[in-house]
This record gives structure tokens, sequence and C-alpha cells, in this order.
């Protein structure tokens, strides 16, 4: 009976990854430049201890797919700002703690003091440091990332070359999301840092925004036959209890 128990909890609780992925799926459907999670599936896992050698354990790898990179829908804006990211292009940010992560999001702003983020304040990356741009300088981005300003108050002034955005190709890069929501290669642990481009050309379309690429239908269907499975697996724990309990009592010495 113990068996019957232990196989059913450790089914129940190895989908907890795909339960929090699902749910973080559908919580970010409308934001721009999101990407979902990648597909996670159990494996069996032997339990080596004293005993028969008869117990396996389902668990599930921590990564196996990735970020999920297709692409979502592209609107138009017109802003000179707004970035989308073609093929699997990443675009290079400074998270909260300092290190170079990576993100999708491309709705682009400028921060009181200089510096070109991106909607949710993260500081956008240039090749070796963060993009600023001068007091009263009016801001072009063009397809291979290059940031271009004028300074608005010169007459006839010339474009000059502010920086380069940090553009990496993560086709040939298994990508994992940190805790803030930002995409780091996989196996860095949440440490962040660079890592070599993809064979792939990097590009953007400027005055354009690319949507989330996650399917409310597909996922809320996964998520309904997910917690169907889940209560089945609540079930068969709780009907082994009872079962285990009628089997005491008719075993009592009256």
């Amino acid at each position: 009976m113990d068996r019957l128990v232990y196989t059913s909890l450790g089914s129940a609780t190895s989908q907890e990854a795909l339960r929090i992925q699902l749910a973080n799926d559908m919580a970010n459907l409308s934001t721009v430049g999101y990407k979902r999670g990648g597909s996670y599936a159990p494996e069996a896992a032997f339990l080596d201890g004293p005993g028969f050698p008869t117990r396996f354990q389902p668990v599930v790898p921590e990564v196996q797919n990735g970020i999920n990179l297709q692409p979502g829908a592209v609107s138009y804006t017109g802003n000179d700002l707004d970035i989308a990211m073609n093929g699997k292009t990443v675009l290079g940010v400074q998270a909260d703690d300092g290190s170079i992560a990576f993100t999708r999001r491309g709705d682009l702003r400028l921060s009181a003091d200089g510096f070109l983020q991106t909607g949710d304040g993260h500081v956008v990356m240039g090749e070796g440091a963060p993009i600023t741009i001068p007091p009263g300088y009016t801001v072009t981005l063009v397809p291979d990332g290059s940031v271009y300003g004028v300074d608005a108050a010169a007459e006839a002034a010339e474009p000059e070359l502010l920086g380069q955005l940090m553009l990496r190709d993560a086709s040939a890069t298994s990508l994992s999301r940190r805790a803030d929501g930002l995409l780091e290669a996989a196996g860095a642990q949440l440490q962040g840092g660079d890592f070599d481009t993809g064979p792939e050309p990097v590009s953007i379309s400027v005055g354009s925004l690319e949507g989330s690429n996650v399917n409310a239908i597909e996922t809320m269907v996964s998520m309904l036959d997910m917690y169907r499975a889940f209560e089945t697996q609540l079930k068969i724990i709780k009907n082994a209890e009872e079962l285990d309990s009628d089997g005491t009592k008719m075993m009592s010495i009256r």
C-alpha cells in the first residue's frame, strides 16, 4: 500500500515545475516579447537504498528544451524606439544585480538619467557598456542594432554613432528563465553573462513590437488537463489510505 501512495505522490510532485510554467505563461499572455517555456517531461529515476531495487521516482529535468523562441505576433507602432527582434535574436540588458541577461522585450525608452532601457526598467547594454544618450539628442535605431543620435539644438548636425545594441543569435544556445523574468544561457545558475552568438545574422525591425508567443487556448487546455491529473492522483492517495484503514480493522483482534 505504501508503494501505491509513494508512486502517486511522486507523480503529483513531479508536475510542479510544469504547473508553475503554465501559470506563468498564462499570466504573461499580453506581455511584450514574452516567450513561453519549453516542454517538460518526467523521467523515471532509480532510487538506490536498502531493500529490493523496485522503486523509481518520477522527476523532471531542470531544463529540457529551454525557452521557446518562436516569434509572436508583430504589430507596427511607428514609435522610433520600439523594436522587434527578428529570428531568434535576443537583446542584452543589465539585470538588477548588475549581471548581463537577455530579453525579447523591445519597448525601449529613455530614462531620466539618459540611459536607454526596456519598458520594465532594465538598462539596455551596448557592446561593452550600457547605452547612454546625451541630453537633447534625438535617437535613431537601424536594423543592424546601431544607435545613432542627432543634437536637436545644432543646425545641420550629422548623426553620431552612440553605440551598438548587444544583440545575440540564440538559435544555437539553450536559454533558461531567471526569477526576474530575464533570460540567460542554460547552466549559468542565475549568474547571467554573455554567450557566443549563433550562426544566424542578428537584426531588429524598428517601429514594431512583438507580442507574447503564448497560445491562450492551448495553455488553458494544458492547465485543465494538469489539474484533472492532479485531482486523480490525490484521489488515489485517499483511496489507498481508506484501503489501508479497512485492512487494519480486518486484521485487528476483537
